[in-house]
């Protein structure tokens, strides 16, 4: 019997565990950038290129391996999911610390992103332990745990990372184990076994996994809508320490200090909001004025003119984040308990197969936009891209809700 099997599951525990995660991760956030910088001589194009290729290799692991993820979590239990998770995480972020070369930074986010599966089992743990009814508000927890975790890690990173551009990445290995032992010590299991099914390979490939969703039109037809509308977010987080460092002469500690802001304000409002504003709005409107307001703020990122003036942004931006918890309410309610992690772990690999190009569009558009040669630069470009990314996306989620409304007037209901 595991350690945690007396435990009754609860967003609690999975929150905690969500936390851990994400502070590990803020923690490289700040230095990362500008170590990959280093091993290319300092020149800021080259970085730029670099950085690129390295989130994508992790990207392209995680589509390929979340899907499988999310099946063996409706199998097995979220539980030895998570184990699994924090356990590639604590030894990518020992490789990248001692890494001699840029090659072995391949190699670590080669292991990161295969077993890269706490946000989708997470989610597919919130639908496992809580009513339709209050998923939003309990989707919006999780947002919160975002929050406190870029609340802490950023800054603590950024801190570090003035003594030692290697030291956050000992200290993120750290808070992994933390996260495994608390995972194997202290977090139950909340999948019940008269829910759990047989692993299916067919299922756990990344397109056999898009394929059966053709049996929940409502969620198919809002993938292509989160596909752009995540493609967006990581161009934005691909470039902001380049940016930021480049446009406004931010250090690791600045660049830190304003991620933690940006944690602040999404905290307040995925805490505090989005259980007060999704069930007067309703899923479909918070989500469609959620991504109005994500399109502008990326607008008002990339003309920033002064540091100062992000945080004004940010204030505003941070409402954008009604949408996510108002989307993954929305497709929950149209899925069986037994399919949630295949579903998530869909979702999870969809926000990797965008973290792919997005990197690669982003720190490439950025890398041009700012050479020596331009006549003319424009460091915010990635941001205007993603504007407009954000705006088809947008186009998607009315036109997929369109259809969902107009789905049941096409059905014939027989009279009771």
């Amino acid at each position: 019997m595991s350690p945690s099997s007396a435990r009754k599951p609860a967003t609690g525990f999975i929150f905690v565990t969500l936390v851990l995660s994400i502070v590990g991760f803020g923690l490289l956030i700040p230095v990362m950038p500008r170590l990959i910088k280093e091993f290319q001589g300092g020149d800021f194009t080259s970085g730029s290129y670099s950085l690129g290729w390295i989130v994508s290799i992790y990207a392209l692991m995680q589509f390929i391996c979340s899907p499988i993820l999310g099946s063996l979590s409706d199998r097995f239990g979220r539980r030895p999911i998570i184990l699994i998770a924090t356990a590639g995480s604590a030894i990518d972020y020992v490789i990248m610390a001692c890494a001699p070369s840029l090659a072995w930074f391949f190699v670590a986010r080669i292991i990161a992103g295969s077993t890269a599966g706490v946000l989708a089992t997470a989610n597919a743990y919130i639908a496992d332990v809580t009513p339709p009814e209050k998923r939003a508000q309990s989707f919006g927890l999780l947002g919160a745990a975002f929050g406190i975790g870029f609340v802490i890690g950023p800054v603590l990173g950024g801190f570090l990372g003035q003594y030692s551009l290697r030291l956050p990445f000992w200290f993120a290995a750290g808070c992994a184990a933390l996260n495994w032992l608390y995972g194997y010590f202290v977090l139950p299991e909340s999948l019940q076994p008269e829910n759990r099914r047989e692993f299916s390979w067919k299922r756990a490939n990344p397109v056999g996994a898009l394929l059966a969703l053709k049996r929940f039109p409502a969620v198919l037809g809002l993938v292509e809508c989160y596909f752009i509308m995540t493609l967006a977010q990581v161009m934005l987080q691909t470039t902001w320490a380049l940016y930021t460092e480049k446009r406004y002469g931010w250090n690791p500690l600045h660049i830190g200090l304003s991620l933690m802001f940006v944690g602040v304000a999404t905290g307040a409002v995925q805490a505090t909001l989005v259980k007060r504003i999704v069930p007067k709005l309703g899923d479909t409107r918070a989500v469609i004025i959620g991504m109005c307001i994500s399109l502008l703020a990326y607008i008002g990122y990339g003309l920033a003119p002064y540091g100062w003036t992000l945080y004004a942004v940010v204030c505003f931006g941070a409402f954008a984040g009604i949408a996510g918890p108002a989307l993954q309410s929305y497709t929950t309610k149209h899925i069986p308990a037994d399919e949630q992690g295949a579903v998530q772990g869909v979702f999870a690999g969809l926000a990797s197969l965008a973290g792919i190009p997005g990197p690669f569009i982003a720190s490439h558009s950025f890398g041009w936009a700012i050479a020596p040669e331009r006549s003319f630069h424009l460091p915010g470009i990635a941001f205007f891209e993603a504007a407009a990314l954000s705006a088809v996306a947008l186009y998607l989620a009315l036109r997929s809700f369109r259809r969902d409304l107009a789905a049941p007037a096409a059905t014939p209901v027989s009279p009771a």
